[in-house]
């Protein structure tokens, strides 16, 4: 078995970050506090330098290597911050980066990696693939791979988060954060535990992108066939080696979250946390507000990163909205007769919902002779809302064929 990273080594490499990371700030939540019925706490890596905790770890990384290593470069795969991580901490120690990035990585992440400094090469469709082709490289050039989770300084650097949760929140039951390789859970775990053993430690996973429980059964990391989420910062097919050790040795419990969760707790923290979180940052979130793992109090949930692309924002914003009950979308046959449509726009409008969109539609092979259809999408104020008006629409002989929080 792989020897695990012990506390010295997470507290060598927070010597080493000093003057490289900020320490981020630990915010109250009153929503979750509210649904926890105790004190809940949002640790801020998404306001950390570059974006997320991972620059933690690459610095202490790359920051170790020799200056012939360094002379020869760094090469990298990611989904967005890691290759970013990466990006900065070798334009601070003064080596090249070369960073290989699924094709359809976010456009913002890409180009501020390039920011950096970093060449970015699109391969892969996923960071899996991506990390095959960084592995080539670095046999035919010489570049140091810089692995995103599986190495002991990479662990070690990203336990340094967990060192200032104790110290600014000391009284602190539970720390959940997000998954995907196992390179912050494992660095925090290692701290945590060394430090605090009564504390416990629960990791999440989407649901679609979920490698550890199956590979904590197995005894060993098991590679998914499939895997997809909109959480491309966690979306990793097979736990590393080392992670996987420290995981099944340190972690109290590994839960998983539906896209839904992850979309109400993004909507969540935008709106009452005033906090921009990608949606593998919000995870942890998702896992408190689902209910799926029951915690005890103080809980402090790691926000790991903020590098969103908006136009994912925003059909996030809309799948949260919809999630929570607060948009609706609607198809409502009707007859086709005149002043029908206004008719139906008005009883909405009678029960304080604002639509946003209206299709009318009469060329429907499945429509009777004289029938339209009429697909809607309204603004409500939550479930109970949209159900009292989708019973209202039908209680006034509108046939509403589909409704759905879509």
């Amino acid at each position: 078995m792989t020897e695990l990273v012990g506390l010295d080594d997470v507290r060598a490499a927070r010597e080493l970050l000093a003057d490289v990371v900020r320490i981020t700030p630990l915010e109250p939540s009153r929503p979750l506090s509210a649904a926890l019925g105790g004190p809940a706490w949002l640790k801020c890596e998404n306001v950390q330098r570059a974006g997320s905790y991972k620059v933690r770890g690459a610095y202490v990384r790359i920051s170790r290597l020799s200056a012939a290593e360094r002379e020869r470069g760094v090469v990298a795969a990611s989904a967005g911050n890691h290759a970013q991580g990466v990006a900065l901490a070798a334009g601070l120690v003064g080596t090249h980066a070369t960073v290989f990035m699924p094709v359809n990585a976010p456009l913002p992440k890409v180009a501020a990696t390039k920011g950096y400094g970093a060449q970015v090469e699109l391969a892969g469709n996923t960071v899996d693939e991506s990390l095959v082709a960084a592995q080539t490289y670095a046999e035919r050039t010489g570049a140091v791979l810089i692995h995103p989770f599986d190495h002991p300084d990479v662990i070690a650097g990203q336990g340094t988060v967990a060192l200032e949760i104790l110290e600014q929140c000391p009284e602190v039951r539970t720390i959940i954060t997000g998954v995907g390789g196992g390179g912050l859970i494992s660095g925090m775990a290692v701290a945590a535990k060394a430090l605090r053993p009564d504390v416990r430690i629960i990791g999440v996973q989407a649901a679609g992108a979920a490698a550890f429980p199956p590979s904590l059964v197995a005894g060993e990391p098991v590679r998914l066939p499939v895997f997809a989420t909109i959480a491309d910062g966690i979306a990793v097919g097979r736990p590393g080696e080392i992670t996987f050790n420290h995981v099944r040795k340190l972690v109290d419990e590994i839960v998983t979250v539906s896209e839904e969760d992850i979309s109400r707790a993004l909507l969540m923290l935008l709106e009452r946390g005033k906090q921009v979180v990608e949606p593998a940052g919000a995870v942890g979130v998702a896992a408190l507000l689902a209910g799926v793992v029951e915690v005890e109090t103080p809980v402090v949930a790691v926000l790991s990163g903020g590098n969103i692309d908006p136009l994912l924002m925003l059909r996030v914003i809309e799948h949260g909205l919809a999630a929570a009950g607060r948009y609706l979308r609607v198809t409502v046959r009707c007859s086709d007769r005149p002043g029908q449509l206004a008719s139906l726009l008005g009883q909405i409008a009678e029960h304080r919902a604002n639509v946003v969109d209206v299709e009318h539609q009469r060329a429907n092979p499945h429509l009777g002779l004289g029938e339209v259809e009429v697909a809607l999408s309204v603004e409500t104020r939550g479930v109970e809302h949209s159900d009292t008006l989708i019973s209202a629409l039908r209680a006034s002989g509108y046939q509403v064929v589909f409704a759905a929080e879509a």
